[in-house]
């Protein structure tokens, strides 16, 4: 097959064009996720999620109506709910139905509260180009949110009346919350390194892509090769997009990732960069990296970034995203070629062309 090739191509000038507006399209206040580039082939289904959060997303108490809609924002790209209908399509395209919209909305309600409770973690002030919930509401709120929308999305899981989605969900749930554990308690821990690294990524991130291609593919029939495709192709792309997700924090620009920037390296998370930086420092500079991790909090990012940018560790990050997209793309080879085939090609490729 020619996927292989097509995992290795950049995306030409003129996709990069379209694309460059592609989060603009998906952080504004009320998007239309359908219109996505990458999600036409299932563009209907996926307005029919959005219509499915907007429903189950409201309360009897007028008072709380604020802070829900305000939650069905912070979500952003939908990316979870699209894994779902494309993965599913690939299959075969005629077999994508309710269940399908259901559990999109439950994955994307799983990942809403996941943000919301991560920005209480960072102090995050902004998110999607908005304030967040914590800023907005106060730390309280928001972790009440988070909850709200954990046990509404196991509610919904249940009425697809498969206990196999249950199962995978609430196991995709437990992985995100031990992933980010594992990632506040490595918190400020020097002997970190990129195994453990990409392992609590794969948790924290990737989980939720692979359970969702997974769930997309059974849930239109497919055989145990393709269920192993496409749930290898879910969790590359998340590695790949929790990468340069990290790339962003140290060398991205706010006004244009729309989040707070830099919480890493305040808040005591090692990442890709960091790690690359330690283990390719020796000697004297080493010991200067370790005292600016170890010292004053606020002063990290302006100490370490000369260094950073001295060192190959802005140029390895990049390689590592683009193995990990090409490892997703390569996963796709068993599957026929279709238009949802090909959209989850350019989606992995664009989960890491944003950043660099």
């Amino acid at each position: 097959m020619e996927t292989s090739s097509i995992a290795a191509r950049r995306i030409d000038s003129s996709m990069k064009s379209e694309l460059s507006g592609v989060d603009v399209l998906l952080d504004s206040g009320q998007p239309n996720r359908s219109a996505v580039p990458f999600y036409t082939p299932v563009g209907v289904s996926l307005a029919a999620v959005e219509r499915r959060l907007q429903s189950e997303l409201q309360s009897r108490y007028e008072s709380l109506a604020p802070l829900l809609r305000h939650g069905i924002q912070l979500g952003g790209k939908r990316l979870r709910p699209a894994l779902v209908l494309l993965a599913g399509a690939s299959v075969d395209a005629i077999a994508v139905g309710e269940k399908h919209e259901i559990l999109g909305a439950v994955l994307e309600m799983v990942h809403m509260a996941t943000l919301i409770h991560d920005d209480v973690l960072d102090e995050a002030t902004s998110r999607r180009h908005v304030p967040t919930i914590n800023a907005g509401w106060g730390d309280h709120a928001s972790i009440l949110l988070g909850d709200y929308l954990f046990s509404q999305a196991f509610r919904m899981s249940a009425t697809t009346g498969s206990t196999l989605a249950c199962e995978w969900i609430g196991e995709a749930a437990r992985r995100v919350c031990e992933g980010e554990l594992r990632q506040v308690l490595a918190r400020d821990q020097m002997d970190l390194d990129q195994a453990a690294y990409i392992e609590m990524i794969r948790g924290k991130t990737a989980e939720l892509c692979s359970v969702a291609c997974r769930l997309g593919a059974v849930f239109s029939g497919a055989n145990p090769t393709q269920v192993t495709a496409l749930n290898h192709y879910g969790d590359s792309l998340g590695i790949a997009f929790q990468i340069a997700d990290d790339y962003l924090d140290i060398w991205g620009d706010a006004s244009t990732v729309g989040k707070t920037l830099g919480t890493d390296l305040e808040q005591g998370k090692w990442t890709l960069p960091i790690l690359r930086l330690r283990e390719t420092s020796q000697g004297g500079a080493l010991r200067k990296v370790d005292a600016a991790l170890m010292g004053d909090s606020s002063q990290r990012h302006r100490i370490l970034m000369p260094m950073l940018n001295a060192s190959d560790a802005r140029q390895y990050t990049r390689k590592m995203a683009i193995e990990y997209r090409n490892a997703a793309c390569e996963a796709l080879d068993c599957l026929p070629e279709t238009a949802s085939k090909h959209s989850l090609i350019d989606l992995a490729t664009f989960a890491i062309d944003r950043t660099f």
